[in-house]
């Protein structure tokens, strides 16, 4: 079976960008770049949120959704995190991939041109039929909600 392909379109100024790629074989998830304009880094201030362009659009399969996730290392180290994680690309979405950065980190964070600054992870997202019922079947958690299945 052939896997479903993502395709990218290069937007005007981003010549020297290469496209989203996986950086290991066995990577879940490919890495979106910055397309940062201009030779100073963009700086995301503690507590603030940037919209980071990637340089890219893109047609994602009909029924399935890119999920656009934080990188661990600079989520680890500097505090920088995707604000709407995960983001969601959705298969008829055809404008500019941008990737919405949030620093909770307690130093600004340096954003130049090409860094790796988020990456996505493409899954099944099926239409399902949605209908109103008068009640709902009956499980064992039932109704209980947030912390009702313990701390450990």
């Amino acid at each position: 079976m052939t896997a479903p392909v993502v395709r990218f379109r290069r937007l005007d100024g981003n010549a020297d960008l290469p496209i989203p790629a996986y950086a290991t074989a066995g990577a879940a998830g490919f890495d979106l770049r910055a397309a940062v304009t201009g030779d100073a880094p963009l700086l995301l201030r503690p507590g603030e949120r940037l919209l980071v362009p990637t340089g890219f659009a893109c047609a994602v399969p009909h029924g399935y959704e890119m999920q656009v996730r934080p990188r661990s290392g600079i989520a680890v180290t500097h505090g920088v995190s995707v604000a709407n994680t995960p983001g969601t690309v959705d298969s008829d979405y055809r404008g500019p991939l941008m990737v919405c950065l949030i620093n909770l980190g307690s130093e600004p964070f340096a954003i130049r041109r090409g860094d790796r600054i988020a990456q996505a992870v493409v899954a099944p997202a099926p239409q399902l039929t949605l209908i109103e019922v008068d009640d709902l079947d009956n499980t064992v958690r039932g109704r209980s909600g947030f912390g009702s299945t313990g701390m450990e």
